[in-house]
């Protein structure tokens, strides 16, 4: 059964795994099967022989051709309870468990995904196991399919500096805020960047400050006596050295990152490492990433060319310059860079978030080392791993099929609206009616021009919200479920339940066999 088929309009009201049916329970025969017995840990749900759907009204059609169909690829043995309700999204177990209708043998009850609640409740009062299904109907097949080995990511082997531009511009206060938003998102290092040309004399409070939070930092400057200053305070590491200041180098007794005199000059860079190593310095080398159309290509060469001549030394790379000078979502610019530094093994990154296309940076940076660790250590691609960096479209694409919404909205009796997103085109549907066009002003007025009784001012926001989200995720190619966030992966924000119609508006409404909401 294909993708086009499953009903992504029941995974928005309905959104379910399993929505309710009606109060009967639907009873399939048992042939041969010995008296039923309490399993005490949960297996995987396709080793279940005899399984019991809740399910409510609207998602019963969807449900049985989906169970039908996993039933034969997996066989067992399945019924199906339907439950008074609509919108399966309201259930909870208190309701839901006078109005369970178990057959006997059976050895698991699969809930809605949205059923609230505790399942030991249920499970007390039944001898089988009582699990949720996916809150999307649509990834039922995956709930039944072969487990996937649980992926941790959280081991890494890059460290992440995250520098402060023109720090003695701003005031003690922005520098700690900033510093402490940086480490919260991920950074090891706070980098403070210096202006060439004059001395900051207050670099040793603002160091001290971002030490007494338990900050690591490291200095940005060219100036022996502004380093200087800030060594004393406690910063950790320089940035940058080259033949300029590298005598001063032997005197501050910390790391330093030897830059070339000019991107391209390689001998420059030799020779600087060349001088620290012979003074004991400990240090560690950035050959430059230069901006596109003015060599990136030969810069690249130069770190692999660094990580050949010194196979045993750190090797740093400042990202910043490619994700702030380009016009493009900086997101895929940093995961493409992170993989080169997992296979070259350079363990430090350099980057800010001025642009405001990088202004996650340190962000996806840190998922993007970890997803890069785990890919390379395993020798598998970074596919299907985690999707916190899958921003603009989503991982996967359920498609709907215009003629089961049409099916669904002439089953539809009561007044509350539901909207789809199908085939670029936005799907209205109540009370036995259904609306439909591309653009939600047309959409909206179709209704109107049905003069709804129920289509107050604050009904017409929350409709107008939701068609906004659904025009959007279908000129994107993202998944919309009404009442839910689109995804937006690491900046995905749930949306709480004010969205949703007030609790007034849906009491009016609510039948006297729906459960509280």
């Amino acid at each position: 059964m294909n993708g086009a088929s499953f009903l992504p309009a029941l995974t928005v009201l309905v959104s379910i795994l399993v929505s309710c049916s009606q109060p009967r329970s639907t009873r399939f025969s048992f042939p041969n099967f010995p008296s039923a017995i309490l399993i005490p840990s949960m297996k995987h749900p396709k080793e279940y022989r005899r399984i019991h759907f809740v399910t409510g009204k609207l998602a019963e059609a969807a449900l049985r051709r989906q169970v039908e169909a996993l039933a034969t690829q997996f066989s067992f043995e399945y019924s199906i309870d339907v439950l008074p309700i609509s919108v399966a999204a309201l259930l909870n177990v208190d309701w839901v468990l006078p109005r369970l209708t178990v057959p006997q043998q059976t050895e698991l009850i699969v809930l809605p995904g949205y059923c609230q609640g505790e399942l030991d409740r249920i499970q007390a009062t039944v001898s089988c196991d009582v699990t949720r299904g996916p809150k999307d109907l649509r990834q039922l097949p995956t709930f039944f399919g072969n487990p996937a080995e649980p992926v941790v990511l959280n081991d890494y082997d890059v460290q992440i500096l995250a520098e402060i531009n023109h720090a003695p511009q701003r005031s003690l206060q922005d520098i700690t805020h900033t510093a402490q938003a940086l480490a919260g998102q991920g950074a090891d290092v706070i980098d403070l960047g210096c202006d060439p040309g004059h001395r900051w004399l207050q670099v040793g409070d603002a160091i001290q400050a971002l030490k007494d939070l338990g900050l690591r930092v490291s200095i940005d400057s060219m100036n022996p006596l502004e380093i200087g200053d800030a060594v004393a305070a406690g910063a950790e590491l320089v940035l940058s050295v080259n033949q300029e200041n590298r005598h001063a180098a032997i005197d501050w007794g910390v790391e330093v990152v030897a830059i070339p005199d000019q991107p391209s000059n390689w001998n420059s860079l030799q020779e600087t490492v060349a001088f620290l190593s012979e003074q004991k310095c400990p240090f560690r080398i950035d050959p430059i990433l230069e901006p596109i159309g003015f060599g990136l290509a030969q810069s690249i060469q130069r770190y692999l060319l660094a990580r050949q001549t010194w196979p045993a030394a750190e090797i740093m790379m400042g990202v910043g310059n490619l994700t702030e000078l380009s016009d493009v979502d900086s997101a895929g610019v940093n995961f493409l860079l992170l993989g080169i530094c997992q296979e070259l093994g350079i363990r430090s990154v350099l980057t800010t978030q001025v642009i405001n296309w990088a202004r996650t940076s340190v962000r996806e940076l840190d998922i993007a080392r970890r997803i890069l660790f785990y890919s390379v250590q395993q020798k598998i691609p970074p596919k299907r791993l985690s999707d916190q960096l899958i921003q603009l479209r989503d991982p996967q694409l359920f498609e709907s099929d215009p003629q089961e919404l049409e099916q669904l909205a002439v089953s539809i009796t009561d007044p509350n609206y539901r909207i789809f997103q199908c085939q670029d085109d936005l799907y209205c549907m109540g009370s036995g009616q259904l609306w439909s066009g591309k653009d939600p002003f047309a959409v909206f007025q179709q209704m109107l021009d049905n003069q709804p009784a129920n289509l107050d001012p604050s009904h017409a926001f929350y409709l107008g919200y939701e068609m906004c989200k659904a025009e959007l995720a279908g000129r994107l190619g993202k998944n919309y479920q009404q009442d839910q966030a689109l995804r937006w992966g690491h900046l995905t924000v749930e949306e709480p339940d004010r969205h949703r119609l007030s609790r007034r508006k849906r009491s009016e409404r609510k039948k006297d066999s729906d459960p509280p909401s």
